[in-house]
């Protein structure tokens, strides 16, 4: 049986339900959220832990091109924070079905402290280089490899069944909340304190984060980890996805969204000091303009939303973002370019909610890990677009670079989105 329990105490009395102690509905959508202990502390884990992620990324961009003044330099460092999810998502989910996943993510945090701990000095010292930022986004990048199939999951698990889906909602909506602050605290600390105090800022988050994990009270049964039979999981799960019409279309929308739409962020740097010729702390404002979308996006869905089919909220919500992010480049005053991230940022809100509810909701538990871990891989082709993007745009400069690539992703989505229809039919 897996149990969460808060620190001051269990989760509301609830009923069991496939080996979980869940929260009830007593209370109604978000007090009942509320009202769980567990959950609010899963909650502020995600909240410290993806903070870091998007301020490191920001401030990594904005060093590599101050010292480099490469595109493509800054598409690799930050290609390096997700490449980990590429390489290992899969793993990651059979190893938290066989480990403890307050461990996995205990240890996590962790190693994320300490990475960024060890650029902190060494910046400090004045003796940083883009490589060590890139050394350090890797291991950050391994940590992240576990989210999903670990926080996400348990997120997931800790509420009753009514309940997932405004859970998953509320906790994509402090995501974005997330992508709004990091980027726009990044830049005006890198631009008082360069990447210094950048890294110590994040290394102790990271330490908040991993003080609250160890709070945690959670006990959850365990198998021990058989090497030899880590393929034949895998081929498991990779065969449920596949006879699966749900899973399969969301595998395919996010690989999509995760090759040819989300890495331009990798360009917010080139884009904002090349193109609209703004200072750091406006690139933060710029790079974070999506994420305030998907801000509101968060709270239109978990106060009720629209009683849309999660296919259509998810390929809508895409094509939403996509369109706005093809626009942006071309705008002709800054203020335009962040209002339309903004508009794109509502979209992806929608993708990303649905992203993780039609997996949670649709699988059983003996194989849900698994499946999310098979997401972590897909959400993992970013790197690679992260790698596209910069390479296109040392050929033929970011605004281009991020219109042609979209545009070839937004017809992707639509023929996924197609398909995915005509199968459910």
């Amino acid at each position: 049986m897996i149990s969460i329990i808060g620190r001051r105490g269990p989760c509301p009395p609830g009923r069991k339900h496939k080996g979980t102690v869940i929260a009830t509905t007593q209370t109604a959508g978000l007090r009942a959220l509320l009202a769980a202990p567990s959950f609010l502390r899963l909650w502020a884990i995600g909240g410290c832990a993806n903070t870091m992620r998007w301020f490191e990324l920001l401030s990594a961009a904005l060093f590599t091109l101050d010292v480099t003044g490469s595109g493509l330099d800054v598409a690799l460092v930050s290609a390096a924070r997700t490449m980990p999810m590429l390489l290992l998502g899969a793993f990651s989910g059979v190893l938290s079905e066989a480990m403890n996943r307050k461990h996995v993510l205990l240890t996590g945090q962790i190693m994320a402290c300490l990475s960024s701990g060890t650029v902190a000095i060494l910046a400090w010292c004045d003796v940083a280089r883009p490589w060590h930022l890139g050394v350090a986004a890797t291991i950050t990048g391994i940590v992240w490899s576990s989210e999903m199939a670990t926080r996400r999951r348990m997120v997931g698990e800790c509420v009753d069944t009514p309940l997932v889906s405004r859970a998953l909602a509320l906790d994509t909506m402090s995501n974005s909340f997330t992508r709004l602050v990091g980027p726009v605290s990044a830049g005006m600390i890198y631009q008082s304190w360069g990447i210094a105090g950048s890294y110590t800022a994040s290394a102790c988050i990271f330490a908040l984060a991993a003080v609250l994990v160890s709070g945690l009270r959670y006990r959850q049964e365990t198998r021990r980890l058989v090497l030899a039979q880590v393929p034949r999981d895998l081929k498991e799960g990779i065969v449920y996805a596949r006879t699966n019409t749900t899973i399969a279309g969301v595998l395919l929308v996010t690989i999509f969204m995760n090759l040819l739409g989300f890495p331009y962020s990798a360009l917010m740097a080139p884009i904002g000091k090349l193109v609209f010729h703004v200072s750091p702390a406006l690139v933060g404002v710029l790079a974070a303009s999506e994420s305030f979308g998907a801000f509101l996006g968060g709270i239109w869905l978990t106060t009720g939303g629209p009683r849309l089919s999660g296919r259509t909220l998810m390929v809508g919500g895409s094509i939403v973002f996509l369109v706005s992010v093809f626009l942006m480049p071309l705008a002709p005053v800054f203020p335009l370019a962040c209002v339309l991230l903004a508009c794109g940022g509502f979209g992806s809100s929608a993708f990303a909610n649905m992203q993780t509810s039609l997996i949670v909701l649709s699988t059983p538990a003996h194989i849900r890990s698994r499946l999310m871990g098979l997401l972590t891989v897909c959400i993992g082709m970013g790197p690679l677009g992260i790698l596209l993007f910069g390479a296109v745009a040392d050929w033929v400069g970011p605004m281009l670079a991020i219109d042609l690539i979209v545009a070839v992703g937004l017809v992707c989505v639509i023929g996924a989105g197609l398909w995915w229809r005509r199968r459910e039919h």
